[in-house]
Order: C-alpha cells, then structure tokens, then sequence
C-alpha cells in the first residue's frame, strides 16, 4: 500500500429522491471529515446524549478562523441558519526525528450543506491551484502567487504553539479561499492523518479493494516485514528511507487492511494514473469501509468499543464552531443523511495543468469557478443537477 507525502504545500443522483436511512453522515465522506462526524455516527446509533457528552467532551475547539471570519462578515450566534459552509483542512506532519519539521497542508474541502440541511456536498480544492495568497500580516507574509495548498504554511510559520501556528494556517487558507470566491465559512475542522490513523487503529482495521497498484512515497518495509514512516521532497524523491528497506507496494485486490497501510492507500497521489483525483476516490472507499466497520455488530453491540472509536475520533481533530456548541451543531445537521451526500469532483475530475517557469500548476476551469460561486450563493443543488459530470460517481 502507498502513501504519498509530498511536496510542500506550504454518485449519488441528485435528482432522484431517495428514503432517508440513519446511517451516519460521514459514511461517504472524504478522509478529513471523516474523524469529524464520527460523533454523528455514534448519536445516530445511540441516540442519547451521554454520546454526544462524551464526544464533545474530547473535541478540541479553538478559533481556527480568526480573521477570516472577520475578512468575510460572517456573524455569531448560538444556532445554525441558513446555508453552511465548513473548512476541512487536513495536514501532514512530519514523522517524529524525521529530517524535516514543516507541516503541510494535505487537504483541502469545503463542505457545503444547503439551507434545507437535509443534504451535503464535499468539494475539494486542488492543492496545486495556482492562485493569489493574500498578505498576512500576523506571521508577516507580503502575499505572493502559488499553489494555495502554501497559504496554510505561510500561516503556520512564525512564533507560537502548536495549536497556534496551525490556526493561523487555517486561518491562512480560509482568508485565500474568501478573497478567491467569496465563501463565507461557519466553522472549520482540522486534522492530522497520525489522528486519523488512530480511529482506524481502535475499529481493529478496515477491508479496503485496491483498484490500481500503488507505490507509497510515505511507508516503507525492509525483509522482515518491518514498516517505516517516510516523507517524501518535491524534486528529490522520498527521505528517511532505511537502508535495505523499500516503499510499501499496494498490489490489486481486496484484502483486510491495518490502519496504517489503509491510510497509505487513501493518500497515494503521485504513481496513480488519475492523480489527486484517484486519491479523492479512494479517500471516500476508506471512509465507507470505516463505515461499515464502525456500525458493525462487533461495534455497536460492543460499548466499551463503540466509546473508544467516539474517543478516538474526538482527539483526532480540532474544531471551530465559531462560538456555536458543538452540540448545536450536531443537532442542526442530524437530518442530513448518508445518501445525501454528493462528493463534487473539481474540474469534473480532468486535468487542467498549466506549466510556469518549469512548475506544473492545477487551474481550475470555468465552469468549477461557476461551481464554486453556486457553494457561495447556495444554489449548488441547481449547479450539479446542470452539470452532472461535477459529481463523483461511487
């Protein structure tokens, strides 16, 4: 199996009604959001609030917005109306003692849920779109034109904790989405793939059908069958790899996978024949075998279990409500379920690369600028039900 690390970075129908099921929100969600919702699942199963209590409980909240919140007018309050939008931002920390230390910004999605709150959209935002990073006076930065996956990085340079530094990078990337489309945000999510890693760790594993072979760029295996972590230099190849060791290879086929090589399988980009655009869709298989696993029998009969994976899934992210209990939130958007949900492919999924000074940039077409404005006026159902090829077929 294969992961990608990498560069710096720094179908449903929707015009065919369908019965409502309570299965949980994020059982077609991409990777990031995946941990996030996970707190539904568990209410959906439960359905008492002692869930919501002990989730909530372990939510780290801190205002991942800042000044984007500020930039875009978006008001307070302790109730959800209208459209929402959420910033899901998902990053890729260095290994522990690796020879670098930045953290970047692996992925990036708006999830758009209409004023019905009866439905989702993920849309996800090319990483390599090449596009004018505001100045962002807090850590410094004057502003330049890169690929927008660098606004997280210019956020996170600078001074401060942790915690700190990766607000300002959400913050960052939130304020350069704004400016580029005019999306207003009511919160944001961030999670590093190691807290990921974890919730998949405490369901035991997931059963995963690898469609095309992949070679990681993040996990390698020497002859005893000893796995490491790896990252992986744009324009130099893949670092820290032991000598004797070589990348991890996920060869065709279904298999019972471990949390580690599962996740490698979901961020391989770089050796797949569609690119970022294959790694989407095997971000949203991951998500429906962590599915499946989490509302099995072995699970949801089991609630010493089922709190662990809700525990899990808690300490794998942060979360900004913008001032709204995370309670609220749960509630508001209880009726949207599984089958409503529609994973958007930007550039309905076509390459649109363009080359400067000898570096490949993603651009994003006309029509995905039009998709876009449609998630900032709220009228994407009407978007995607003109352009159907916008949606992901799973």
């Amino acid at each position: 199996m294969q992961v990608e690390r990498g560069q710096r970075r720094p179908g449903t129908d929707v015009t065919t009604p369908r019965k409502r099921r309570r299965d949980p929100l994020w059982a077609r969600l991409t990777v990031i959001f995946g941990a996030v919702l996970m707190m539904l699942s568990g209410t959906a199963i439960v359905g008492a609030r002692v869930v919501i209590g002990n989730a909530t409980s372990s939510i780290e909240t801190t205002n991942l917005l800042g000044g984007a919140a500020a930039a875009a007018g978006q008001p307070g309050g302790n109730n959800i109306k209208g459209a929402v939008n959420l910033l899901l931002v998902g990053i890729d920390a260095r290994p522990k003692g690796s020879s670098e230390t930045s953290v970047l910004a692996d992925t990036i999605v708006v999830l758009h849920i209409p004023a019905s709150h009866d439905q989702a959209y993920l849309v996800s935002i090319p990483r390599d779109w090449r596009v004018q990073i505001p100045a962002y006076p807090k850590t410094g930065y004057g502003g330049s034109t890169e690929k927008i996956n660098s606004a997280f990085s210019y956020g996170y340079q600078g001074n401060g904790t942790e915690l700190e530094k990766r607000a300002r990078g959400v913050d960052s990337l939130a304020q350069t989405i704004h400016t580029l489309t005019g999306i207003k945000f009511n919160g944001a999510a961030i999670i590093d793939f190691a807290g990921f890693e974890s919730v998949v760790k405490t369901l035991g594993g997931v059963n995963m059908c690898v469609d095309e072979r992949a070679e990681s760029i993040h996990l390698g295996i020497d002859k005893k069958g000893k796995i490491y972590k790896l990252w992986y230099k744009e324009g130099v190849g893949i670092q820290d790899l032991p000598p004797g060791a070589k990348p991890v290879v996920h060869e065709k086929g279904c298999r019972r996978m471990s949390a580690e090589l599962a996740l490698d399988y979901a961020r391989i980009r770089k050796s797949l024949s569609d690119g970022d655009y294959g790694r989407q869709r095997h971000q949203q298989q991951l998500i429906k075998a962590i599915a499946k696993e989490a509302t099995s029998k072995g699970v949801i009969t089991n609630p010493l279990k089922l709190n662990d994976v809700i525990k899990a899934a808690g300490k794998a992210f942060v979360l900004d409500t913008q001032g709204i209990p995370v309670e609220d939130f749960i509630f508001t958007l209880r009726g949207v379920a599984a089958n409503d949900l529609v994973l958007i492919k930007t550039n309905a999924g076509k390459f649109n690369t363009q080359k400067v000074n000898g570096q490949e940039f993603e651009q994003l077409s006309d029509e995905s600028l039009q998709m876009l404005a449609a998630v900032r006026d709220g009228r994407l159902a009407s978007f995607v039900i003109s352009n159907p090829q916008f949606i992901a077929k799973t």
